[in-house]
């Protein structure tokens, strides 16, 4: 495992390409309605890319290549969801878009999932409770904390509600590539794992099943889908870790 810290103006950097990607998210929440398709979305995040001299992160990454600059996610699609214009929102979906991109030789990533809608009271409390987690799991991101702290935050307060973390995707450091080390699992036990220390930067993304944890993986290669077909969420910030509180970069 090889870990790279950021110097400070490395993470503002840092700062600047996950400010873009929040913009991005904001646009796209805005259009996350009934009869838009995740194809429209797709090329809405090109042009807003394009408007703020950014590069993608996901498109061509990895293999099979990804085909598009978002993922996006609906109800029981856990991530990496294609877009496409088959997939057209409807009211009461949950969208789970994931969104990354490329400035001034760093990364910036970010997701959440919208309600397109009113949504059921059961799909409030799962996107809720995902979101709180990751509130939660931000607070032990400091300096002199376990990496475990940060998995332990999560599972212990989805579990609470009977939610399950999915543990097959994990987080990730991120700064010049968008996966670097460590990995940053979404569950753990306190005070295990790497001691957290100022100039780490790490993307923290709670993946929460309404039932069981088992995904598939469709035959796209990509889409990651809850096995027993019921609702997910997924929210994402990349944070820094600094001699104080820790620094959500990709949040305004």
């Amino acid at each position: 495992m090889k870990i790279f810290y950021k110097t400070k103006i490395e993470i503002e950097k840092m700062r600047a390409v996950n400010l873009l990607v929040s913009n991005v998210l904001d646009v796209l929440e805005q259009n996350c309605v009934a009869g838009v398709s995740t194809a429209d979305l797709n090329e809405i995040a090109i042009a807003e890319l394009k408007k703020h001299g950014g590069t993608s992160a996901f498109l061509g990454y990895a293999d099979p290549p990804y085909p598009a600059v978002l993922c996006t996610s609906i109800n029981d699609v856990v991530v990496h969801g294609i877009p496409n214009k088959n997939h057209v929102l409807k009211e009461g979906d949950l969208i789970g878009i994931d969104f990354g991109a490329f400035k001034d030789g760093f990364c910036g990533d970010s997701a959440r999932t919208i309600a397109v809608g009113c949504v059921s009271e059961e799909a409030k409390r799962l996107m809720e409770a995902t979101k709180q987690s990751l509130t939660l799991a931000i607070e032990q991101c400091r300096a002199g904390n376990r990496l475990q702290d940060v998995g332990f935050a999560v599972q212990s307060y989805v579990e609470s509600f009977g939610y399950s973390v999915v543990r097959q995707f994990v987080g990730h450091g991120i700064g010049r590539s968008m996966h670097e080390d460590p990995m940053v699992p979404n569950f753990g036990e306190r005070n295990k794992g790497l001691r957290l220390k100022p100039g780490l930067v790490i993307a923290v993304e709670p993946m929460v099943n309404l039932g069981t944890a088992e995904i598939d993986i469709l035959d796209d290669g990509w889409t990651a889908v809850t096995r027993d077909g019921k609702l997910s969420a997924h929210f994402e910030h990349s944070i820094a870790i600094t001699d104080g509180a820790p620094w959500v970069l990709s949040q305004k």
